[in-house]
Formats: structure tokens, C-alpha cells, sequence
């Protein structure tokens, strides 16, 4: 029978690169969670909360072998069917042994590096976080989520450039998603003034994507902290990116989406933001610029005008 336990005895016998003398029996939990599940399910962050991530794995594994079929008062069946393929020991030593040849750490509820802002989130918050670089920049404060369009113009780079450099210099953070466009330039220029900045991926941190940029994220590997709630080996899928953009919008003090067509994924993030009752904030631009009629969208929609660096810092 496959357990957290077995899973534990398992990887420490064959130790496979993995430090599991240094994590707790949660930890552990919450890691081989972010390999068998999918982020943001409710019904699984539910289980957790109820009975905690070890009894609650544990709970889940035994049903698979004739088990009881509720657990803290919830049905187990559906959560059942969705992680027991993937709940093996070798697709667990896998995520970890992967996660060791990249020198990645695990942050869970309890490291002292964990987003206090991910409490808003509920039972849709992310059981761990893969990263890898400077974990404690994943709790700094103030911290600004910088998002918007893949296809960014030399306007929208330009203003992304300037806002973030009065960002750093006012001592933020900068949180973004390492897609092209208005994010990758958000990163970058964040490096450039000598700031902090966070990407979050929306797959593995073993495998950087997108892949053109790799050395960018090779650099904030350096400077800042790549991380994400999938475990390593995990490839990204459209239902991941649209999860990992709730941890951009919880992991930050507030949102600014520098540029965005009217159907943007980075209005999204802003969406996330608003839900969470957390400041966003919109750059204009011109009325005939079909990727900046997404921010229009959210100004008109109550989303604080922000035209410098000064406006972004006041969110």
C-alpha cells in the first residue's frame, strides 16, 4: 500500500538527492501534494485544512485500497480518482530527485519565507512552493505584481522600464510571471536597477519557460527567486498559467498592468488581485493601440489611472 509513510521510508533509505531528514512529516505532505495534484483545487485544499496534509494524504492513499470514501466530513471519491495515478513512489522520488539536481527548497505555511499573502487565497491556496534563489524575497514587503501584454509595444517596454525603476528605487519588490513581453521586461528591469524581483512559473523551476527565457530566469535565479507550486518535472498547461496567477495577485501588496489587450491574460492576475480586495492599478495609452484597450477596460471599470512611478508606489 503506497502511504506517506512508505513514500518517507522509501526516500530516505534511497535518500535519491533528497534531504528529507530536513523536512517535517507536513512538509513532505504538502511537497508530494504539489506532485500528485493540481493547483488551486478547492475540494483538496479543503481536506487539508480539515484534517491537515499528512492524515489528509493519508486518508486519500488508503481509500485507493478499500478505504473509507469520506474523510472530514468530505467525499474523498473524486479527489480519489484524480491523484492515485500519479500517487507512486517512483513519480514522487522523481519530483525529488529532479528538484535536487537544481538545488530547489521547498516552502510550505510553515517556513518563515512562506507569502503571508496567500492566507487570502483559502482553500485554493498552493500546498508548497518549489523555488529556487532568495526565498526570503517571496515574504518581502511592499511588493507590486508588473503584468501585461506577451506582444508589448515600445511604449508599453518603455513605461514598464521607468515604472519599475522608481519601484526598486522606492524599495519594492517586483512580482511577475516570466512570460515574454511586459513581464520579461519587468524582470529585467528590475535586475538592471539592482532591485528584487519574483517570477512565478506556471511549471517545474527544473524546466524554465518559456525557454527563450532561460538565461533571464538563470538571473533572477542569481538576483531574486524563481518559484512555483508545481513540482519539478511538471510541465505547464493553460489551466496552470490561469492558477499560477492567482499566487502573482496574492503574492503582492498590489497589481499593475502596464499594457494589455482587451482579452489579456494579465487582466487575469488583475482579476485575482480585485477578488482579493488588494489594490490594481492601470496604464493608459493611446485610444488607437488595440493593446491598451484592456487597461482602458480596467480603468473604466474602477482600476486606480497610474502614469508614474509616484501613482504605481501610492496603490
Amino acid at each position: 500500500m503506497t502511504t506517506l509513510g512508505s513514500i518517507t521510508a522509501h526516500l530516505t533509505a534511497t535518500r535519491d538527492g533528497c534531504p528529507t531528514q530536513d523536512l517535517t512529516l507536513d512538509t513532505l505532505a504538502r511537497a508530494v501534494w504539489s506532485i500528485i495534484g493540481e493547483p488551486g483545487n478547492h475540494n483538496v485544499g479543503a481536506l487539508v485544512t480539515a484534517l491537515g496534509a499528512e492524515d489528509a494524504l493519508n486518508a486519500v492513499l488508503a481509500a485507493g485500497v478499500g478505504g473509507d470514501t469520506k474523510a472530514g466530513g468530505i467525499d474523498v471519491a473524486g479527489i480519489r480518482e484524480r491523484v492515485l495515478p500519479r500517487a507512486t513512489e517512483s513519480t514522487v522520488r522523481g519530483a525529488f530527485a529532479a528538484a535536487a539536481a537544481v538545488n530547489a527548497v521547498i516552502i510550505t505555511p510553515e517556513h518563515p519565507h512562506w507569502p503571508a499573502g496567500f492566507t487570502d487565497l483559502g482553500v485554493g491556496a498552493p500546498h508548497a512552493l518549489w523555488a529556487r534563489g532568495n526565498t526570503a524575497l517571496l515574504a518581502a514587503q511592499p511588493s507590486i505584481a508588473v503584468v501585461g501584454a506577451r506582444a508589448a509595444t515600445g511604449y508599453g517596454e518603455h513605461v514598464c522600464m521607468d515604472m519599475v525603476a522608481g519601484l526598486v528605487d522606492r524599495g519594492h519588490t517586483i512580482v511577475s510571471g516570466a512570460a515574454y513581453g511586459i513581464d520579461g521586461m519587468a524582470h529585467r528591469a528590475a535586475l538592471a536597477s539592482y532591485g528584487h524581483t519574483v517570477a512565478y512559473l506556471a511549471g517545474g523551476i527544473d524546466r524554465f519557460y518559456p525557454s527563450g527565457h532561460d538565461g533571464l530566469l538563470t538571473r533572477i535565479v542569481e538576483a531574486g527567486v524563481v518559484a512555483s507550486e508545481l513540482a519539478c518535472g511538471s510541465s505547464p498547461t493553460a489551466w496552470r498559467f490561469l492558477q499560477r496567477n492567482r499566487l502573482i495577485a496574492a503574492g503582492s501588496n498590489a497589481t499593475l498592468v502596464i499594457e494589455a489587450g482587451y482579452r489579456s491574460g494579465s487582466l487575469n492576475v488583475a482579476g485575482h488581485a480585485a477578488s482579493l480586495g488588494r489594490p490594481v492599478g492601470a496604464v493608459p495609452g493611446p485610444i488607437t493601440s488595440p493593446t491598451s484597450a484592456g487597461c482602458h477596460r480596467l480603468i473604466s471599470a474602477g482600476a486606480h489611472l497610474v502614469t508614474t512611478a509616484t501613482d504605481a508606489a501610492a496603490l
